[in-house]
């Protein structure tokens, strides 16, 4: 006798998982973590510049309505981007500028199969 087992498993990346896995009896539940709303992303901006030298221009209410759609991972690689862009420009600073060219990037290397699978949930 085995007991009571229970599996969890996690993806970020529902398009590589192979279909039969997702057969009726193989797992009870399908939980979808949502999209952070809009207050969620200003705290996901806040806590992934925490230790980036942020201008004071940079209005992180703004950009979480600007990213509307935008995931944690989607947010966290925009102030990486961000922090790039500085970088190129030898500068100590992120500007808010630089958020905003690096969300354009980030919403540029979206794929159409990255839409197909979030509707899988809707």
């Amino acid at each position: 006798d085995r007991g009571q087992i229970s599996i969890i498993a996690a993806t970020n990346r529902f398009d590589m998982l192979d279909r039969a896995i997702l057969r009726p009896g193989r797992f009870d539940r399908l939980i979808e973590v949502p999209k952070p709303e809009l207050a969620g992303r200003e705290i996901i901006f806040e806590i992934h510049t925490r230790d980036m030298n942020v201008a004071d221009d940079v209005d992180y209410a703004g950009l979480a309505e600007t990213v509307e759609n935008a995931s944690g991972a989607d947010i966290k690689a925009t102030c990486t981007e961000a922090g790039m862009y500085a970088i190129r420009d030898d500068r100590t600073e992120v500007q808010m500028e630089d958020f905003e060219s690096a969300w354009e990037k980030i919403q540029q290397s979206e794929t159409p199969a990255d839409t197909e699978v979030s509707k899988t949930f809707a």
